[in-house]
């Protein structure tokens, strides 16, 4: 019976070894589904379509070329030295061999039909120069989001956003070097920044809309509550808070190699290279170490939740819009060995305690089984059931559940769904609104959802569902994109958060 069994494995396995399994998960940046979704329908039609087709990619034509060859000898005490199984056997792989050369060879030949080409090759497999290109390169204009593939080659590429989205980009479709509107704004945050006491409830208001990035990591610094109103206070409250800050790395730090603080510090060593592995500017060594730093001290002052996985995510907002006071170019690129010491303990100082305040009103979140998550994601459920409820039943349809989605959107407050740039601006308004990175994120995240209610209505199956809300196709979004979806958040919030009877089933 064993032999039988065994003579049969081939013949029973559906794949052929070596098949490519898509990995579900963190992605930097988000994939485009539209691709990914192709992916999955060619690979479930391998099987099914004519060897005639000349649409299918070259590693399908290869597995059918090939399939044969499994039929062949299947049983493990077959004579591999019989004549008739080296001459079926080389026929099939010289048949092949010369089939893949043919291929190949058609292709090197051909270089002018490169352009109507890529239908089939996805664009992130093209030769590109930086890794802000890269994410751009793969999307084209927003008009051909839902058109087939074959037609994108044909559109212009969106322009290209800075990472630190400047005060001249307010869409992704480019924008003026600056308007009179925008200069006014940036007149009016300069006023308030600069009197005596400033109003930090017309700061709130001003800032809702989005902060010019002249002003952004001052604004940043008296919105998180780590700067006082009074000018006069904020150049002594700086000085003491990064000696302060500094008196800690002084005092814990070199405890990372204790016995009891080692799986902290070994975790934090191996999730900080996976920070923005596609920005330069976060794979620096120098950068890392004060992301270890950062990471460290904190969890060494807050044990209740100590460090937890999404936490490191926390942190590159505020690095990055602290660098880009000194910094006037993009940063994503920059080398911050060109900084000064002192600017960079200064940057390291206000990460550090801005990033403290965040999560003071967010710690649930990070406790143990962290409930504050699993309290946010079945809210999200209640709200998107009043909301869209003809959504909400086709995940129960197909059994998704939101914990299986909705984790990351609460653990990582949507910067694995969103570039960094966008990240950047909708804090923004996280930090203008009361409870924003805690209630207002729920209001946000059920715009979000529901931002892509066709494309979820479009998927009739359990894979296709995770696969889309996993791998969102936001990275050609801009701050037209992010300014819709706090709109339509805000109008979520007035409509149901101080009506808990509408709310609740």
């Amino acid at each position: 019976m064993a032999a039988e069994n065994s003579k049969q494995f081939w013949k029973r396995s559906a794949k052929l070894p070596g098949s490519i399994q898509p990995v579900y998960g963190a992605q930097h940046p988000p994939l485009d589904p539209r691709l990914t979704k192709n992916f999955i329908k060619e690979r479930s039609k391998v099987n099914t379509v004519p060897l005639k087709n000349k649409k299918a990619s070259s590693f399908h034509e290869f597995a059918r070329n090939t399939s044969d060859a499994w039929d062949i000898g299947d049983d493990e005490e077959e004579d591999f030295s019989s004549p008739s199984f080296q001459t079926l056997n080389s026929k099939v792989a010289l048949a092949t061999a010369a089939q893949v050369l043919e291929n190949h060879s058609k292709l090197r030949v051909k270089p002018e039909r490169s352009q109507s080409t890529t239908s089939d090759v996805p664009a992130s497999y093209k030769v590109i120069k930086s890794s802000s290109d890269a994410q751009l390169s793969r999307n084209s204009s927003d008009t051909s989001l839902r058109n087939p593939l074959h037609k994108q080659q044909s559109l212009p590429l969106r322009p290209i956003i800075p990472l630190v989205a400047r005060i001249s980009d307010q869409n992704a479709s480019g924008a003026p070097p600056m308007t009179v509107r925008e200069k006014t704004r940036l007149e009016k945050f300069r006023q308030l920044l600069s009197s005596h006491n400033t109003d930090l409830d017309e700061l709130r208001k001003c800032s809702w809309p989005g902060v010019p990035r002249e002003v952004r990591p001052v604004t940043w610094r008296l919105l998180s509550g780590y700067l006082p109103a009074n000018t006069e206070r904020r150049k002594l409250t700086l000085q003491r808070k990064r000696e302060e800050y500094f008196g800690f790395i002084e005092q814990y730090y070199d405890s990372r190699n204790e016995e009891h603080h080692q799986d902290t510090y070994r975790q934090i060593h191996i999730d900080i290279p996976r920070t923005n592995p596609l920005i330069p500017l976060f794979q620096q060594p120098l950068v890392q170490e004060i992301f270890e730093r950062i990471l460290f001290i904190w969890a060494i002052r807050h044990p209740a939740s100590g460090y937890v996985q999404g936490i490191n995510d926390l942190v590159t907002p505020f690095f990055v819009v602290f660098l880009s006071e000194y910094v006037e170019e993009d940063v994503e690129n920059f080398d911050v060995t060109n900084l000064s010491q002192d600017m960079l303990r200064s940057i390291e100082a206000d990460s550090f305690w801005c990033m403290s305040k965040l999560l003071d009103g967010i710690q649930d979140n990070y406790t143990f089984a962290q409930p504050g998550i699993q309290k946010k994601v079945k809210a999200l459920e209640e709200l998107v059931s009043r909301i869209d409820e003809q959504v909400h039943n086709h995940f129960r349809r197909y059994e998704v559940e939101y914990l299986q989605f909705a984790f990351r959107w609460m653990n990582n407050l949507l910067m694995r769904e969103l570039p960094l740039r966008c990240t950047i601006r909708l804090w923004d308004t996280y930090q203008s609104e009361p409870e924003g990175f805690s209630h207002f994120h729920l209001y946000v995240c059920a715009a979000f959802l529901i931002k892509w209610r066709k494309e979820i209505l479009d998927e009739e199956d359990f894979q296709g569902l995770l696969m889309l809300l996993q791998n969102l196709p936001t990275i050609h979004w801009g701050n037209e994109e992010i300014g819709l979806l706090l709109a339509e958040a805000y109008r979520l919030k007035y409509m149901f958060a101080d009506a808990p009877n509408h709310y609740r089933r």
